[in-house]
């Protein structure tokens, strides 16, 4: 059994989402019925990799890649999104959080392609709601390869999930830490300028976080074209990781002060 991996500030990071703190205001709140869902304690959080079935339910989303190691909202209220919740719930309480490929607009209801690398999550909270619909807080776990989709025998999608671990090719210490000590350098510039948002970035560059770690953090927490973060999902050696995030934030396709936190998704 493995404790789940949440930085000291994480939580803060997006407990000021559901607290209608910063771009998802009280009024959000309120009409997605948020005021029972409360943050848990994250050093409970624990995820057994080798009772991990190997079979993810997937939630694909045209408009959000979730990344391992932070905490996503989730306001459920498809029928079929509602009875993959209703399953991971009575069994695993975990979800696949996939990403709809190009032209998915067209067969939306249906089965469209998805990008083949996606973050498993653990619902760490939940609440149903008295019309059907659920908020749920989903901490992200690992990346997961995913293998060709099994025959629908569920009003839900579902596929072999490989688990994916981080790859760190051999570098001086005094190297991982220049980049480590860079990109939070980046981070702080990118985000706003006020207690919320600096408070929790002061605690992760005291922390000695992870380099991977603290990618996965940046990538997921900052607004980014959709692209870039698939492929930031979809790089497992750190350092390349790393590198690839640092050319973004320092001159590269855009990523800038503007949805922070993360926005709550809505199916």
């Amino acid at each position: 059994m493995t404790k789940l991996s949440f930085p000291s500030g994480v939580a803060r990071l997006w407990g000021l989402r559901l607290l209608g703190i910063g771009a998802f205001d009280r009024r959000t709140a309120a009409n997605y019925a948020l005021d029972e869902l409360i943050m848990p304690p994250l050093e409970n959080l624990k995820f057994d990799s080798g009772s991990f079935s190997g079979v993810a339910r997937l939630f694909p989303l045209p408009n959000l890649v979730m990344f391992p190691h932070v905490l996503q909202p989730l306001h459920i209220f498809e029928p079929r999104y509602c009875d993959l919740l209703e399953a991971a719930l009575a069994d695993d309480r975990l979800i696949a959080m996939a990403v709809l490929a190009p032209g998915w607009e067209k067969n939306y209801e249906g089965r469209p392609p998805i990008h083949p690398v996606a973050c498993l999550g653990q619902i760490a909270t939940h609440v149903r709601l008295p019309d059907g619909r659920h908020n749920l807080l989903l901490a992200g776990l690992a990346r997961v390869q995913l293998g060709t989709e099994l025959p629908a025998t569920t009003s839900y999608r579902s596929a072999p999930a490989r688990l994916l671990d981080d790859e760190h090719p051999p570098a001086p210490a005094a190297a991982v830490e220049s980049l480590r000590q860079k990109l939070l350098a980046q981070f702080r510039t990118r985000l706003p300028d006020n207690k919320e948002a600096q408070g929790p970035l002061a605690q992760l560059m005291h922390s000695g976080i992870d380099l991977g770690v603290l990618t996965d953090i940046i990538a997921y927490t900052l607004d980014m074209d959709l692209d870039s973060k698939v492929e930031l999902l979809t790089e497992r050696n750190v350092h390349a990781r790393a590198e690839r995030l640092l050319g973004l934030l320092s001159g590269g396709r855009s990523a800038s002060r503007a949805g922070f936190p993360p926005e709550f998704s809505a199916n």
